[in-house]
């Protein structure tokens, strides 16, 4: 920590760009911070080196990884085939030296614990010089403190997520500073120094409410303020952070939810864009009045063609390798469309191979078929997995139909598993633009902040707020089922059945987007949904009759409770003493 947080260095930023935006300058790398801050354009570029510890996500793990693959979303078909980070993770090799999910990538800031720290170290640095650097306007040094304050909240919560309590540091230590004196603090007192760092943003009246300009695209606005400031406070008030089950915490959740919806929906300036399948194919669009309403954060990752052909299909051209392919858990939590009602309630067994169909109550019956399981689904279904039989355009100029059975042109292997074919008997859809030809790039960015989150968000906390559901709760998840075509919620429903279907809700609109990771952690049931994924097996007979036959395709051993946070590195552990007394539990 000693020099991930406290050395002072500026970093060398290299942007392509118009030159007219003042972010787009590059400081010295030699002189020295007074010298940084005596000139208006090194002073707006050093605020650039702050945003360049935002790391990527998306598909940029090692060797184009999903983090999908180390949840019960997906089976990485690198594990036998390459030692990713699935292979690694699922098998239980985080330690206090080491981090699966570190492994060299393709984008920036693996290392989180290190970068996570280096944006704080640089956004303190900035709001210490700030106030008497030279700018521009003063108009620009409010909206800069203020974006420099909702930077700082956005590594704080990412941190904490990951590692638990973290010390509070609001400014950059002199060099004889003693670290023995450093406490961790509680996880309320972290979140509370983020919620006061967005507070005073959202109050700074410069800071807009969303970014309308090209030379300005990936920088931070009151959205993401709200965004941040909604996330933290649902963790804040989850199972793992509130043990005593505070509905205190848990009403500061939904306030802050709600008011953030009430603000972002105000004069219809944010909106559920009305396609999901399509919604996260294209990145979004600024202007003042743009078509894409939902997004309100996008990483700023430049698209290109690698891609689509590290996650698509065996007959499509050119195709490197499947990447992470969708998990039959994450397939049978898609309701049916016509009922509303979930098609699968759960598993009789351990290994998830005898699945309760919900054809008996308590609601109406789902209407699912074992005979036919891909049909009358959630169209989230479709716009997330590749199944058998599905359409899949733009194979040499024609549609291609799907053919995951065996001796199909894109079928299971299961023995031994190859990282061409399904190792689930899917392959993932989400993200993926099927009439785009192999190594033609891609249009969509990573999506981080979105409003369907704050939504369901808001749904979660209300309902424990208030021991049960009401109606701004289930008015909230009904936004976001009614923009997939799906119908409400049944109503009646008790809280711990409101509270089933937000984590349904949560799993099947936000699959893919490294949600899911962290949700189980925050509600403490790792040990229920990651000790094994299963697939199908689909086996056609000469007649063309189908047979289903669920199978287990990957046993791990990450779910123990100290998995739920990650341990602090040794090396960290090693500066500060309160850290070795107080390491994360199991670690």
């Amino acid at each position: 920590m000693k020099n991930k947080i406290l050395y002072i260095v500026i970093a060398t930023v290299l942007l392509a760009g118009c030159k007219k935006d003042p972010l787009d300058q590059t400081p010295d790398g030699k002189i020295s911070l007074e010298e940084v801050f005596q000139d208006k354009d090194r002073t707006e570029a050093y605020l650039n080196t702050v945003y360049t510890n935002i790391p990527s996500y998306f598909w940029y793990y090692s060797f184009f990884s999903f983090m999908a693959g180390v949840s019960d979303e997906a089976k990485d078909a690198d594990v036998g085939n390459n030692p990713g980070i699935a292979a690694n993770f699922n098998t239980g090799a985080l330690n206090p030296t080491g981090n699966p999910l570190e492994l060299p990538g393709q984008g920036r800031g693996e290392k989180r614990y290190e970068t996570f720290w280096a944006g704080i170290r640089h956004a303190n640095v900035f709001l210490e010089n700030i106030s008497t650097a030279a700018v521009h306007s003063e108009d620009y040094r409010k909206r800069f403190i203020a974006e420099t304050k909702v930077l700082r909240s956005f590594f704080y919560l990412e941190l904490i997520k990951q590692y638990g309590p973290m010390p509070i540091v609001e400014k950059s230590f002199a060099k004889d500073f003693d670290y023995t004196t450093l406490k961790r603090p509680t996880f309320q007192q972290c979140v509370d120094f983020i919620v006061k760092n967005c507070d005073e943003a959202i109050a700074e009246p410069l800071l807009p409410i969303r970014i309308t300009i090209e030379t300005e695209r990936g920088r931070f606005s009151k959205a993401v303020a709200y965004a941040i400031k909604s996330q933290a406070l649902l963790y804040n008030a989850s199972p793992l952070w509130n043990p005593s089950n505070s509905t205190g915490k848990w009403q500061a959740s939904a306030t802050a939810s709600k008011e953030a919806l009430q603000v972002l929906t105000a004069g219809n300036q944010f909106r559920l864009s009305p396609d999901y399948g399509t919604y996260f194919l294209n990145s979004s669009d600024l202007s003042p009045n743009p078509q894409d309403k939902e997004t309100i954060f996008e990483v700023k990752e430049s698209p290109n063609g690698t891609f689509s052909v590290i996650n698509s299909i065996p007959s499509k051209p050119g195709m490197f390798k499947v990447g992470s392919t969708p998990s039959q858990e994450l397939v049978d939590a898609y309701d049916m469309q016509a009922t509303g009602e979930p098609a699968i309630l759960g598993y009789n067994d351990a290994d998830h191979l005898d699945p309760i169909i919900n054809n008996s109550g308590p609601g109406p019956a789902s209407l699912y078929a074992r005979r036919f399981p891909y049909r009358g689904r959630d169209p989230r279904f479709y716009a997330t997995v590749w199944y058998n039989g599905a359409s899949y355009d733009n194979i040499g100029g024609a549609i291609h139909t799907i053919e995951t059975f065996n001796g199909g042109k894109d079928q299971l292997i299961k023995t031994p598993p190859n990282r061409v074919n399904t190792h689930t008997g899917y392959y993932l859809r989400k993200f993926i633009d099927p009439r785009l030809q192999s190594n033609q790039g891609h249009n969509s960015r990573w999506k981080k902040y979105r409003l369907a989150e704050i939504y369901l968000n808001f749904a979660e906390a209300e309902n424990e707020a208030n021991g049960g559901p009401t109606q701004d709760a289930y008015d909230a998840i009904n936004v976001v089922r009614n923009r997939a075509q799906m119908p409400n919620l049944r109503t009646g429903l008790t809280q711990a059945e409101f509270r089933d279907r937000v984590r349904r809700e949560r799993r099947v609109e936000l699959a893919f987007e490294e949600h899911r990771f962290w949700d189980v952690r925050r509600w403490k049931i790792l040990s229920q949904t990651d000790k094994l994924v299963t697939g199908m097996e689909i086996i056609k007979d000469g007649v063309g009759n189908l047979t289903y036959n669920r199978f287990v395709t990957e046993r791990r051993n990450a779910w123990a409770d100290k998995y739920l946070i990650f341990p602090i590195p040794l090396n960290e552990a090693s500066i500060i003493p309160d850290f070795n007394l107080n390491q994360n539990p199991g670690w």
